[in-house]
């Protein structure tokens, strides 16, 4: 007998959560034997230098801007982290930017999409932990690095090229498993 459409029609839920079922499963086992990331955003500028860019200083905030050209010949790795004052979760990873300023890592600023009194509001108010702040205005500097959102951050060798990008804010967890790791092995 045939299949009619009909019957095609009432089978085709039955196929769809079937092929659901199998990928919600093949996510779990890739969970359970650590092959899958559930945050793992791909970017393809790890492995490569920035793309060309040069940055103004966040005015309000009294630092110097920067460009592509100063990430390359660095006496240790860095950190390049994408921020706003409006970021809620670039709060709760602050602490851990200042840790690492503190302890000597140069980490360096890009200030998105925001207004120049706010960001120097922010840092007065949480601490400054940049050596160097550029402000990204429009944006255009973010939608090349590939950043998906603030904060996001990236972690440079010495010879500039990324090693390591977490788009979501820095936690103790991710400064202790994941970045102190990659300071030392790229140091």
């Amino acid at each position: 007998m045939p299949m009619t459409s009909r019957r095609m029609l009432m089978l085709a839920p039955l196929g769809l959560a079937v092929a659901g079922g199998a990928g919600f499963y093949a996510m779990l086992r890739g969970m359970g034997t650590g092959s899958y990331d559930p945050r793992g955003v791909p970017s393809v500028l790890v492995g490569r230098a920035p793309p060309p860019f040069v940055l103004p200083p966040v005015e309000a905030a009294g630092l110097p801007g920067f460009a592509a050209a100063e990430l390359g010949g660095l006496p240790a790795p860095m950190l390049v982290n994408f921020w706003a004052s409006w970021c809620v979760p670039c709060i709760i990873e602050h602490p851990q930017l200042m840790r690492l300023a503190r302890e000597g890592v140069a980490v360096w600023g890009v200030n998105y999409k925001d207004k120049p009194q706010d960001a120097a509001q922010f840092l007065t108010r949480h601490g400054n932990p940049f050596q160097r702040l550029g402000a990204d205005r429009p944006g255009r500097v973010a939608i090349d690095w590939g950043v998906y959102g603030v904060p996001e951050t990236y972690l440079l060798d010495r010879k500039g090229i990324v090693r390591w990008r977490w788009p979501g804010p820095v936690t103790p967890e991710v400064l202790e498993q994941d970045i102190r790791p990659l300071l030392r092995r790229h140091a």
